[in-house]
């Protein structure tokens, strides 16, 4: 765990350090994120976060392959090269969205290469662990697993890639709201991977951990940078990036847990498959809307509008930090009820995470109107004659 959380001070500090060089840089360079109807910015601002939070993320794996515990990640598999090599593709892809601005087209076919190239390198997923006994090939009481062939574990791996880093980039649309949603993310994956690993007794130093706790970090260390109001935006250099490693993890993560190896249930054999869904269910469903609401009018899913839900939530009367606030809090829910799944006994699991869910509903819809009320109260009280 110590070499996890030097791994996580690493990307942090070099991320937070290196973040004022890219803005200058985009300065420099005119890559600015320029005022539009749509946007909740009033000025200006840089873009290319992405540079520091890879140049944090390349630190952090640079000094976890000399460490004694984490260096076993390295020696016993490519995956740190091909997930350094997919990161640094798709954040030059990124850096050059936030130059000149590429078409939809171009941004998809580059991140499905930078997902390509990292199938392979061989990060891809090698089976479901949801086969045997799911698909009733079997009955005995393991939850067995569907293997994967390569050209489908590569077709799937890339999918899972896309999709993830276009959630992440269309929740990127408030100071400091896609770093923080993936750091939740992110450190639901460590909690699970790392958990399971101690209560299962399986290899505790992998690529999953690995990265999931270098991804917390950087976005940690990109934050105060990026939370409103937001001094420099990490642009599609850093959402991609971010959506990128988050994906990777998953893969990853997929691939060290045996099914056959796991004695609880079946649940933490599919819980890899289904956490991303769960931690990032707020993005997607974003997306989701998105791609509904743009289709059933005609235009493409691609076509930026001002209706995310973030932008929804200051329509309900939330400013700009609030707004990001009750994102993160949905996020924490969301994972808290997918990790909690694994760890806690159902009666307790359900309590906590009803509790939670009230808990956060009476935040999001109440603070505005608490608000206002106190507003017009106040406002009363010094129009008033004395």
């Amino acid at each position: 765990m110590r070499e996890y959380l030097l791994i996580l001070f690493v990307a942090a500090a070099v991320t937070y350090l290196m973040t004022p060089v890219a803005r200058r840089l985009a300065v420099r360079w005119g890559a600015m994120a320029e005022v539009r109807d749509r946007d909740v910015h009033a000025i200006p601002t840089p873009r290319l976060g992405g540079l520091a939070m890879f140049c944090g993320f390349a630190a952090a794996l640079l000094v976890a392959s000399r460490l004694p515990f984490l260096g076993q990640v390295f020696d016993n598999s490519d995956d740190g090269i091909a997930l350094l090599t997919g990161a640094a593709l798709v954040c030059l892809l990124g850096v050059a969205d936030d130059k000149w601005g590429l078409d939809a087209v171009t941004k998809l076919a580059g991140q499905v290469l930078a997902a390509g190239v990292m199938v392979l390198q061989g990060v891809q997923m090698l089976y479901l662990p949801i086969g045997s006994t799911l698909l009733g090939f079997e009955d005995d009481g393991q939850p067995g697993a569907f293997v994967l062939g390569p050209a489908e574990g590569g077709v799937l791996t890339i999918l899972v890639v896309v999709i993830t880093i276009n959630a992440v980039n269309f929740v990127d649309g408030l100071d400091g709201l896609a770093a923080g949603i993936v750091t939740i993310a992110a450190a639901a994956f460590f909690a699970f991977s790392y958990l399971l690993a101690v209560d299962q007794d399986l290899q505790r130093a992998t690529a999953s951990t690995l990265v999931t706790a270098a991804l917390v970090g950087v976005c940690l260390g990109f934050l105060p940078h990026n939370f409103s109001p937001a001094r420099v935006f990490m642009g599609d250099s850093g959402s991609m990036l971010i959506g990128l490693l988050l994906a990777s993890s998953t893969i990853t993560l997929t691939g060290s847990v045996d099914p056959n190896r796991v004695t609880l249930d079946i649940a933490p054999a599919i819980l890899p498959l289904l956490l991303p869904v769960a931690v990032l269910l707020v993005p997607f469903v974003d997306l989701l809307l998105a791609v509904v609401r743009r289709t059933r009018a005609g235009r493409s899913p691609f076509a930026a509008d001002k209706q995310h839900l973030h932008h929804r939530l200051l329509e309900l009367g939330h400013s700009h930090a609030r707004a990001v606030l009750v994102m993160y809090l949905w996020s924490a829910v969301l994972s808290y009820g997918a990790t909690a799944f694994v760890f806690l006994d159902t009666s307790t699991m359900v309590i906590s995470l009803v509790l939670m869910i009230v808990a956060a509903s009476v935040l999001t819809m109440n603070i505005p109107r608490l608000r206002r009320g106190k507003g017009s109260f106040t406002g009363s009280r010094s129009g008033a004659s004395p």
